[in-house]
Order: structure tokens, then C-alpha cells, then sequence
């Protein structure tokens, strides 16, 4: 194994993307590091298995992202997992020059009243979806969180944590799930052998990324595979099980099976980007649809509608449904949005075209 595969690389030049060897031989000084912590302040990247170091980011970095003419958008500026080109020598004079366009991103909606896209992780493999089996168990919590998975090239797993439970408890959760067309697993996220489980994701090579809300278990899972206490864990409050913040930032961290992985600051608010497809969420409750009367049909109190139908008999869950209408509703929202931000930014640009060649006319500028 190469220093670069031990965090993730996966490549070899005859391999590379052609994106990436385009840049390469724009940058020949360069070399390839990956983002392995993101700071409001700035960027950490390593070369090799736990050597961190700061390093300096394009200036357009350093400003908040913004879909307005001549800025960056949110969504373009590095996250943790991204490859970025590096130049000069660690620690003090290394600086970023470029981004490598990525193979895979998990994103959300960010919190606020404006439209913004976050990262969360870029070149994911894998993401582990964490709910605790107790207060924190919400399967429509977990449906949305496939919702944001779906579409971007990465494998999302289910992963119960605190199944030291009655074993009728654990298997009701199991049941609640059983229609998400993904791999769910139940298991102690303090027990090494139970948590062996994930082995088939956490091959050499392999990028995987923990999500889930504060007091899931990520933390402890995370320390668990890693074998010692480099994260830090908290308690759950007993009157609801939900849990502090203990992670602050996103950081990828290399196991000794030769796989990364990112641990994640727990998220209270997962909206949506408007770019997802609820369609392949709910492929169920789609292709049911498909035989309502109505092509239009809004599953609500229309006559002959599949979807209320499949509801009455027991085949599908209310309570899913509801999801469904509520996500599809979000979506469609945001994607609004996102239209007329972009839609703004490229009729800035086009207006500041048509100024400066008036400018240039004007002036007999050539």
C-alpha cells in the first residue's frame, strides 16, 4: 500500500481521470493531498497515514461561498474527503492550487432562510446512516437521510447502534425498515466483534462517512473501529436519549484495515439541496402511484387512488406516505430556488458582458 492509497487513493496514472492528469500537467510542481479537516479558519490535508498539516487555500476560498456574479458557489469550495493539489513543503509554506473535481459528494441544504449548499464529505464510498435504538430511533428521520444519499454515487448502510436491547425491541426496528431497499445492521457500537460487522465496507482503499444525529453513536463507533478513544463521547439525556454536540468538525481519520473515515458533527436540520429524486427513495410508493386514476394524483382524497389503497390494506405505512408528500413538497422548493440563483448569477454574467463590450465600444478598446 502507497502512503496516498493508505488515505484513500485509488488510482495509478495509466487510471487517473482526465480531469485530474489535465490538471496535474497544468500544476507540474504539484502533488496530490486530500482534505482531511475543514475549519472555518482554513484547511488541514494530509499526504500520508496520520501526518496532518495546514495548509494555505486559493483566496477565492477564504470568502463565504455565494451564488452571486464572480463568486464561488458553496458547494465548489473544498470539503473533507476532497483531492487537492499541494504545493511547496510542510508545515509552514504548504498551499493548495488547485481542487480535484470529485467522483462522489454528499450534500445538504444549509440552515437559514437563504438557499446554500453544504458538503458534508466528497470521494465517499460508503456512508453509514447511525440511529441509536432508543430515543433517537425515527425512521422517517433515516428516510431522509437516503433521500440526500440517493443520486450521489455512494452506498448508504443503516447502522442501529445500542442494540443491547430486548431483542423483541431490536427486531420491531428491523421490521420498521425491512421496505428501504439498503443494508441495515443492528448492532453494540462498544463492541470491537459486534462492530465487525461493517467489515465488507472498510476494505483497503475504501472511504466511508458516518452520519447521524447527536447522541447516534458515531463517536463511539468511530473509536471502537479505530481501535482507541481519539474521539469524544458524551451522554444522552435520559428524558428524550438525544445527545450534545461531541464532534465540532468534520475529520477523516485511516483505520487499520487501510479504509478512512469521516466522522461528522451530529445534524438536527437535513434539508434538502432540490437536486435529489424522491422517485428513487420511494420506488415503492412511486410505482404504486403509477396506478392511481389520475395522472396528477395527489394521494390525498382523489377517487381511485393506488397509493390511499395500498395504505387501507396494510401494504404501505401512513406514516411513509406522509414523508413522501412532505419530502417531494421540499424538493420541489428547493430546486425552485437553486433555478433562480443560477439563474441570477448567469444573468449577472451576461449583463457585465454586455457592459464591457459597450465599455470597449465606447472607448475603442481592443
Amino acid at each position: 500500500m502507497t502512503p496516498l492509497s493508505a488515505i484513500g487513493w485509488h488510482w495509478t496514472p495509466a487510471t487517473l481521470p482526465p480531469a485530474w492528469a489535465a490538471l496535474g500537467a497544468a500544476h507540474p510542481q504539484a502533488r496530490p493531498a486530500r482534505v482531511v479537516e475543514q475549519h472555518r479558519s482554513g484547511y488541514r490535508v494530509s499526504e500520508v497515514i496520520d501526518v496532518v498539516h495546514p495548509a494555505e487555500s486559493l483566496p477565492e476560498w477564504q470568502r463565504a461561498g455565494s451564488y452571486r456574479k464572480g463568486e464561488i458557489n458553496p458547494e465548489a469550495r473544498p470539503a473533507v474527503g476532497d483531492w487537492v493539489l499541494v504545493e511547496g513543503s510542510a508545515p509552514k509554506s504548504l498551499r493548495i492550487v488547485a481542487l480535484l473535481p470529485r467522483f462522489s459528494a454528499i450534500k445538504r441544504g444549509a440552515a437559514g432562510e437563504h438557499y446554500r449548499q453544504q458538503v458534508i464529505a466528497a470521494n465517499i464510498d460508503t456512508v453509514f446512516v447511525v440511529c441509536g435504538l432508543d430515543g433517537d430511533f425515527n425512521p422517517r428521520r433515516i428516510e431522509r437521510y437516503l433521500l440526500l444519499v440517493g443520486g450521489s454515487g455512494v452506498q448508504p448502510v443503516i447502522v442501529l447502534t445500542k442494540s443491547d436491547k430486548p431483542e423483541a425491541e431490536v427486531e420491531a426496528a428491523l421490521a420498521a425498515l425491512r421496505t428501504l431497499d439498503v443494508p441495515v445492521l443492528a448492532l453494540n457500537a462498544k463492541d470491537p466483534a459486534s462492530a465487525s460487522a461493517l467489515a465488507p465496507w472498510l476494505a483497503a482503499g475504501q472511504s466511508i462517512v458516518l452520519v447521524g444525529s447527536s447522541g447516534a453513536g458515531k463517536s463511539t463507533l468511530t473509536n471502537t473501529l479505530l481501535g482507541n478513544e481519539k474521539m469524544k463521547t458524551g451522554a444522552v439525556r435520559e428524558r428524550d436519549a438525544r445527545g450534545r454536540h461531541t464532534t465540532t468538525h468534520r475529520a477523516l481519520m485511516a483505520l487499520a484495515s487501510g479504509a478512512c473515515l469521516i466522522d461528522t458533527p451530529g445534524m438536527r436540520e437535513l434539508k434538502p439541496t432540490g437536486e435529489e429524486d424522491v422517485a428513487e427513495s420511494f420506488a415503492d410508493i412511486e410505482t404504486l402511484a403509477q396506478q392511481c386514476k389520475f395522472r396528477d394524483c395527489k394521494h390525498a382524497n382523489e377517487p381511485g387512488c393506488a397509493v390511499r389503497v395500498a395504505i387501507a390494506s396494510g401494504v404501505l405505512e401512513a406514516a411513509r406516505v406522509d414523508n413522501f408528500l412532505k419530502l417531494e413538497a421540499e424538493v420541489a422548493g428547493a430546486a425552485n430556488q437553486l433555478a433562480t440563483r443560477l439563474a441570477q448569477k448567469a444573468q449577472a454574467r451576461v449583463q457585465g458582458k454586455a457592459l464591457h463590450k459597450r465599455l470597449d465600444a465606447k472607448y475603442d478598446r481592443h
